[in-house]
């Protein structure tokens, strides 16, 4: 069990001019902007505050960001406190790395440094291990190509492209759809990108190229490859070598199907995103990442209701010890399901998906045993199909090995949120207001809702939200860099 780490309580105290303070710290925020575009351009130094990303961010988003803290963290943290911290980081020669200048803000009035060390010493000499490191997360770019460009392929889209910065470690060089007789295809699938009902519009520019069959999103040519079969694209025609593949169709789930992929010139490993059928290696991010090798060239990324339960029932099962369990997943309708009522080989899925909620099977319970085989056999699970575009839930009704109480559950699961390997995966909300759409682009696996828990003696129930999309799109994306081989210094390391 990994040491879980304690800050005491920092609050700031009421400012005399509500109005003066807030136009202080809007300037700060100001501020932080180009030094933190300028470490993530030129040094690949990406900052984050307690896992949020400062890349990219509009000042009102930095300053909204410092407030998220106060809530998660019971520390007030504002931009008086990261905006040395930042300012000396750009001073020093580091290497390539995520930093979360949240953490080092707290930690360093924690340990009572403000009274007496400088700021600039204590930022050197906790990421003294960066400096003047010269290597590059990987030796050379690594292409993409999106296998499918529906929900889950836009979002991937998305996301390498705002990850790309100078270009220098994975590269969305492709996409593959359909063959279609459509004269605009072209400029249709750009502007599904473009425009999302969702997740809201793209944060960039996005420009169609008919003559070379490509669009360019913030500088990221992107072919468009029309192919009815994995095996049937020449990728090396288009300039695209060891490519990695990430199937979004779902439609070939095992490692025969899945590997016609790898007859085609150009690919050499394969992501697919739903739950891998027979032998296929089924990997959740932070979990059980570990089992990924070198030479695995298919893997699946399972499903987004695993990615959601998996770390939770991990991090209480490793605590609290899990006996049995039920699984209810409170789920979005997809695009399997039919708008009106029509024929669907599922049963209940071809009633009117806005108009009911369904109720379904799930893997997802059997699939926990798959990325945790201390659960096997020891949790039941169903879904109920609701009528929202996005954001899920999943509630966990488990009986335990130990007695507990609400609040020492939560708290547990706060520490993990915050300062465990498993904070990419675990969110937590502490908010009795929360709702689901609060929730659209999250980039964890899931958000505990830590008001929504019910602990009685060993019988504990725990809400999950979690964004079927784009958390899930996250994961993915990690699971990528993996398997791509990339690699960052991370502050703090857990």
């Amino acid at each position: 069990m990994q040491e879980i780490l304690v800050v005491s309580q920092q609050k700031r105290e009421r400012p005399n001019d509500y109005f003066a303070d807030w136009k202080e710290r809007e300037a700060l925020a100001e501020g932080m902007i180009p030094i933190v575009g300028k470490l993530s351009r030129e040094k690949s130094v990406k900052c984050y505050i307690y896992g949020h990303s400062l890349v990219n961010q509009s000042v009102l988003q930095l300053m909204k960001i410092h407030r998220y803290v106060r809530q998660v963290e019971k520390n007030e943290l504002s931009e008086f406190e990261t905006y040395p911290i930042l300012q000396n980081m750009a001073d020093l020669d580091l290497g390539p790395a995520h930093i979360d200048i949240g953490r080092l803000a707290v930690n360093y009035f924690d340990k009572n440094m403000a009274n007496g060390g400088p700021v600039d010493q204590y930022v050197k000499s906790e990421l003294n291990q960066l400096i003047g490191v010269k290597d590059k997360p990987v030796d050379k770019p690594v292409d993409v190509v999106l296998y499918g460009f529906g929900r889950i392929g836009r979002l991937m889209a998305r996301i390498l492209i705002e990850k790309a910065d100078g270009g220098d470690c994975l590269r969305l060089r492709a996409i593959v759809v359909r063959p279609s007789s459509s004269p605009r295809d072209l400029a249709k699938r750009a502007s599904l990108l473009r425009r999302d009902s969702v997740h809201g519009a793209f944060d960039g520019t996005i420009r169609v190229d008919e003559e070379a069959e490509s669009f360019v999103a913030n500088g990221n040519e992107v072919k468009v490859i029309y192919a009815g079969s994995p095996d049937q694209i020449d990728y090396t025609k288009y300039g695209i070598s060891d490519a990695i593949i990430i199937d979004n169709t779902g439609v070939w789930r095992d490692s025969e199907g899945l590997g016609r992929h790898l007859k085609s010139k150009g690919a050499s490993k394969v992501i697919l995103t739903a739950p891998g059928k027979g032998d296929m290696k089924n990997v959740v991010a932070g979990i059980n990442d570990h089992i990924m090798l070198p030479e695995d060239r298919l893997i699946s990324a399972a499903s987004c209701t695993t990615n959601a339960i998996v770390p939770p029932l991990f991090a209480i099962d490793e605590k609290f010890g899990i006996l049995k369990g039920h699984v209810e997943t409170v789920h979005s309708y997809t695009n399997d399901q039919n708008l009106i009522d029509n024929f669907h080989s599922a049963n209940r899925r071809g009633r009117s998906a806005p108009l009911n909620m369904v109720i379904t099977e799930t893997g997802a319970a059997k699939a926990v045993a798959k990325v945790l085989p201390q659960l096997a056999g020891k949790l039941t699970g169903n879904a109920i199909r609701v009528p929202t575009p996005n954001v899920s839930m999943a509630i966990l009704n488990l009986t335990l090995s130990s007695e507990t109480t609400t609040e020492e559950l939560n708290e547990y699961m706060r520490n993990i949120a915050l300062h465990s390997a498993m904070r990419k995966q675990i969110d937590y909300s502490n908010s009795t207001e929360s709702v689901s759409s609060d929730f659209v682009g999250s980039r964890a696996a899931c958000v505990f809702d830590a008001q929504a828990t019910i602990v009685s003696d060993d019988q504990a129930v725990v809400y999950l939200w979690y964004d079927n999309e784009f958390g899930y799109s996250c994961q993915v994306h990690r699971i990528l860099e993996d398997m791509a081989g990339i690699s960052y210094a991370t502050y703090p390391s857990i």
